[in-house]
């Protein structure tokens, strides 16, 4: 089997890569370079190109590198308005958690009396 010969993937395989190259390119990621990830991408969740045949289970998939691509998304996800909410809730929080903990201090300073 020579380099970049794809006769020994599935079916369903070579439909996920062309999905997965779909993706690169909403991306802004050139037509060569989607290829090139999307048939990397493939090779990680599948183990690389394999006949169909045979019968029992076979091995699962890791699916952790089509999740991957998912949570990193695209020029969006740094900038949504969750994250800034985020922000300002962990520094409220901050401040309670101040106060609580030194009420917390002044109980324990009257149970020891």
């Amino acid at each position: 089997m020579a380099r970049g010969d794809k006769s020994k993937y599935t079916d369903k395989q070579k439909r996920q890569a062309e999905h997965i190259e779909e993706g690169y390119e909403k991306r802004g990621v050139s037509k060569e370079e989607a290829e090139r990830r999307a048939w990397a991408t493939e090779n990680k969740i599948s183990g690389g190109g394999r006949e169909p045949g045979g019968s029992g289970r076979g091995k699962s998939a890791n699916k952790g590198p089509a999740k991957k691509g998912g949570k990193k998304g695209g020029k969006a996800s740094g900038s949504s308005k969750s994250s800034a909410s985020k922000k300002g809730a962990k520094k409220s929080s901050g401040k309670g958690a101040s106060k609580k903990a030194s009420s917390k201090k002044g109980a324990k300073k009257s149970s020891k009396k």
